[in-house]
């Protein structure tokens, strides 16, 4: 298995920046077709994040986050407000690529083609979607694994790689959450002999009917944060209610910079 160069471009697929995060112009069924083409190409491993507002923010905080991000195969856009800066950026995007949404597309669009590996989730909840997906798409899960909420062990981290390489699978669904299922993809990708990791953040919990999705309309006009919020508001306030705001004016500038700049 041969690796990449850390900041090689992985794909054709248009993309944009904000704030020095490279995001992926796509939409659910681009991201589809890309994962099907790595799958089919074994070379290596890439991994996709599944990023918004949260994720861009963590990388200013951390340096090293935004490496991990810009090395990632797709960054995308998992909220309305990268959609609304990649107008701003004259690319048309119409809607959000969410890891819940993605899973399911994939799911719908390859059936029983493709082995499954689910990571991550509190205890019996990969076990659990894992059969979901079966009844619901045929999916072929071939091993789950619930890790702790602490950091591994050496020994627990060479057991984790044997379980997943000896599974075989084809994807990598990790349900983790920002910045830590980023952070394990980095970390593991080259070990696992795995085409394609994707960290799905809190979509495991959705898919079981263990949290509840903002209705649709919500999604679409980027008021899903404000559902979250009333829902977890001690969890989540600080995220939205001041990295939003951050996010919002360092945005926005970046935007009038660009804007300013002489031809």
């Amino acid at each position: 298995m041969h690796s990449t160069t850390l900041l090689e471009p992985k794909c054709s697929l248009p993309e944009f920046h904000v704030l020095g995060v490279r995001v992926s112009a796509v939409e659910i069924s681009d991201v589809v077709r890309q994962m099907e083409q790595w799958i089919q190409m074994r070379e290596g491993s890439q991994y996709i994040a599944v990023t918004g507002m949260h994720g861009v923010m963590e990388a200013q905080k951390d340096p090293r986050f935004k490496v991990i991000l810009n090395a990632a195969g797709l960054v995308v856009p998992d909220g309305m407000p990268l959609v609304w800066l990649a107008r701003q950026h004259d690319i048309p995007l119409e809607h959000r690529v969410s890891g819940a949404e993605l899973m399911e597309a994939f799911c719908q669009h390859t059936g029983s083609t493709y082995r499954h590996f689910l990571y991550g989730g509190a205890p019996g909840v990969a076990k659990e979607l894992a059969k979901i997906m079966e009844l619901r798409f045929g999916s072929r899960v071939v091993g789950t694994y619930c890790p702790p909420f602490r950091p591994v062990n050496g020994e627990e981290k060479q057991e984790i790689v044997a379980l997943i390489r000896s599974a075989r699978p084809d994807i990598l669904w990790v349900g983790l959450s920002t910045p830590k299922q980023e952070r394990w993809m980095f970390e593991y990708r080259e070990l696992l002999e795995v085409p394609v990791l994707l960290g799905v953040g809190a979509a495991f919990d959705f898919h079981t009917g263990r949290s509840q999705r903002a209705p649709e309309w919500m999604r679409e006009r980027g008021l899903e944060w404000s559902y979250r919020l009333m829902k977890e508001p001690r969890r989540l306030w600080r995220r939205y209610l001041i990295l939003g705001s951050q996010f919002a004016a360092r945005a926005s500038w970046e935007i009038i910079k660009e804007r300013n700049k002489p031809n």
